[in-house]
């Protein structure tokens, strides 16, 4: 049996909640696993702009009649909205199998000293508390049949520091905390939890970083080949398609021209 007919029957009828599904990897990431499913899953769409994802659907739908998708407004800041957002899924919907903690962002690139609370706030919020109050809420729900995948996307940011970055690498450092922390909790279960830590990828990351400066954001993937959200998004879904008793534990994604956040070759040597 060939390698993608094996992933297709191991995601078969899996539901999975996708948070930051309406661009970059998310989206990529949902679009991807109906492909490697041939349509035959469960896709629980969340974000803030829900006309994104209404778009997303209805692109689902042309592409892929049969599949089953469900879509709602979530910021995952808001803390006390997160439970009810999934007490509230149509019962179809509401066994997940595979979370992808996905939702987050890095705010400017100031020096310490000169960064905004509301930045600091906004990347504290949404990479890491966001994320632990989402993995929370969905852990009873693996617990009460002791399976499912939990998928943290850190970064490369969360290895290794880097002058203004200070804060957006704080966060991923504790996802990564978090993450082996959680790891070592469940090992008597089985629950895999899986880190993705991408390098370089060019999606709306930077132009949300630069505050919708287009020449700031261009120019951080000038004269490179970064990955994209579908290289990223492959390998999520590759990861969760294993054997149930193989976790792909911790990942660390580069395009090969890049080898650290400091060390990314742009064709000028």
């Amino acid at each position: 049996m060939s390698q993608g007919r094996k992933a297709a029957e191991r995601l078969s009828g899996k539901t999975i909640l996708i948070t930051g599904a309406s661009a970059g990897i998310g989206q990529a990431t949902a679009l991807e696993y109906l492909e490697a499913s041939n349509g035959n899953v469960k896709l629980v769409l969340a974000a803030r702009r829900l006309e994104k994802l209404e778009e997303i659907k209805e692109k689902i739908n042309a592409d892929y009649p049969s599949a089953k998708v469900y879509i709602g407004r979530l910021d995952v800041t808001k803390f006390d909205e997160i439970k009810p957002f999934l007490d509230n899924l149509p019962q179809e919907f509401k066994d997940i199998d595979i979370l992808i903690n996905n939702a987050g962002k890095a705010l400017g690139s100031d020096k310490v000293g000169n960064i905004s609370t509301a930045d600091i706030e906004g990347m504290m919020n949404t990479n890491v508390v966001g994320l632990i109050t989402m993995t929370q809420a969905v852990i009873p729900i693996f617990k009460a049949k002791n399976a499912g995948d939990i998928v943290n996307l850190g970064s490369v940011a969360g290895r290794e520091a880097y002058p203004t970055g200070s804060i957006y690498c704080a966060t991923k450092h504790a996802v990564r905390a978090f993450t082996q922390s959680l790891r070592k909790e469940l090992i008597d279960t089985k629950i895999r939890i899986i880190e993705v830590d991408p390098g370089n990828v060019e999606t709306e990351f930077s132009l949300v970083r630069y505050k919708g400066d287009t020449d700031k954001a261009k120019k951080v993937y000038e004269n490179t080949e970064p990955l994209y959200a579908e290289d990223v998004a492959d390998f999520i879904v590759y990861a969760t398609s294993r054997k149930q008793n193989t976790v792909v534990a911790d990942a660390l994604l580069f395009a090969t021209n890049q080898a650290s956040p400091f060390h990314i070759y742009r064709g000028e040597l």
